[in-house]
């Protein structure tokens, strides 16, 4: 099977014959291209949630029932992308929902109440989720192709696009409106689709995958069984845990600076831009941190330190403690997500990864409306402490589940 070889070595990076190393780099370029696009559309929605939630005069209990179209699109996709990823491939998938994600960006500075806003965000978390699951699928696809541990990777160009994204929003929200800069987002993504998603239509790593698949299924026939099944549900349990406070600072971070503490617009965003920061170096150092002390020990610092910092970013009486407190909290953070999700693929493979991801990313979902709930029913700093208590159960979980690991 020479052309199933020929991919199989370009996307190994071992050059065979006239094979070119640089197509399995082109291709994880292109990738990591997407997962930075994503933090950054996204971020720069966060960033301006205070501005329409004026626009739209909505309470924060209302506010949280709004951005629960974001949760409940993106979990119904969530469910369907599978399947999509398997008909059409993950590839064709991620570049169709990122061009879906880029227009529906633009919508909700559109909406001049509660209810609109909702409507829209619901397209908004359809496109969210289902470029999510697809990207997640195709970089699962690309690690195991390559047979590299880069997935830590994919995670920080999210948070580093997450992190300019925030920044860009801080700095323009004094100047432009939500409508124009919302606007200027959706060219960006189209323009960056246009340019990075030929390049992933034209890899196809499924050919080397599949096969590869097969023999894991062939060697492993009863990776899902019922023990399995309950590991791969608590990770994604402790994975949801971490993504819940992911989600919270991202969508409540900067209403808590300006609200309660009296932030700037712009040092109200810088907020979630030093917690993508501080994430994004606690991933890019993630692959030592766990050759280093381990996958369990990790898991529970990770969570310790944590809870600690989002203890002080919720409580702190000022702004600049609760800037460091969203700093600590975004360097334990940084690294449960991806620990816990490769956890369970290593158990159960791709479908193990889905389980977890899908539980995770609903965890950053669900989190902002239940924030919303409860910021109406008691204060914001209140609410926000939920993200120590689910961070601290994230620890504990972790430490249960060392038994699971090979570590």
């Amino acid at each position: 099977m020479p052309n199933v070889n020929k991919i199989r070595t370009a996307l190994s990076g071992r050059p065979r014959g006239d094979a070119s190393p640089l197509s399995s780099a082109r291709l994880r370029t292109a990738l990591t291209v997407f997962f930075a696009l994503d933090g950054f559309l996204f971020a720069g929605w966060v960033v301006r949630i205070p501005a329409i939630k004026h626009r739209t005069g909505a309470t924060a209990s209302t506010l949280g029932l709004a951005l629960l179209g974001v949760s409940a699109g993106a979990v119904i996709t969530m469910m369907l992308t599978g399947r999509l990823c398997r008909r059409y491939g993950s590839h064709a998938v991620t570049v169709v929902c990122c061009v879906l994600l880029s227009l529906s960006i633009a919508l909700p500075a559109q909406t001049g109440s509660a209810l609109t806003l909702g409507l829209v965000l619901l397209l908004f978390g359809v496109a969210y989720g289902g470029l999510n699951v697809a990207m997640n699928s195709a970089a699962v696809d690309l690690v195991a192709a390559l047979r590299r541990p880069v997935m830590p990777s994919f995670h920080a160009a999210f948070s580093f696009g997450g992190m300019a994204g925030a920044g860009l929003g801080g700095l323009v929200a004094g100047s432009l409106s939500p409508a124009t800069h919302l606007f200027a987002l959706t060219g960006l993504g189209l323009l960056v689709t246009t340019v990075a998603g030929p390049v992933l239509l034209r890899g196809r790593p499924a050919a080397a995958t599949v096969e590869q698949r097969a023999a894991d299924a062939s060697e492993q026939p009863q990776k899902m069984n019922v023990h399995a099944r309950r590991i791969v549900i608590l990770f994604g349990v402790i994975a949801l845990c971490t993504a819940y406070g992911e989600g919270a600072l991202a969508e409540w971070g900067a209403l808590h600076l300006s609200q309660d503490l009296g932030a700037t617009p712009g040092l109200a965003a810088a907020g979630y831009s030093l917690f993508a920061l501080t994430m994004a170096v606690g991933r890019l150092s993630g692959t030592a941190l766990l050759e280093r002390f381990g996958q369990t020990r990790t898991l529970v610092a990770g969570g310790t330190t944590a809870a600690a910092g989002m203890l002080l970013g919720a409580l702190a009486p000022a702004v600049w403690p609760a800037l460091l407190g969203f700093a600590v909290a975004g360097l334990g953070l940084a690294n449960i997500f991806p620990v816990a999700v490769g956890r369970a693929g290593a158990l159960a493979g791709p479908s193990g990864v889905a389980a977890a991801s899908t539980l995770g990313y609903g965890g950053m979902l669900l989190g902002p409306p239940v924030i919303g709930f409860l910021a109406d029913a008691f204060s914001l700093p209140v609410a926000l402490t939920t993200v120590t208590l689910l961070a601290t159960a994230a620890a504990v979980l972790g430490y249960a589940a060392r038994n699971a690991t090979n570590t």
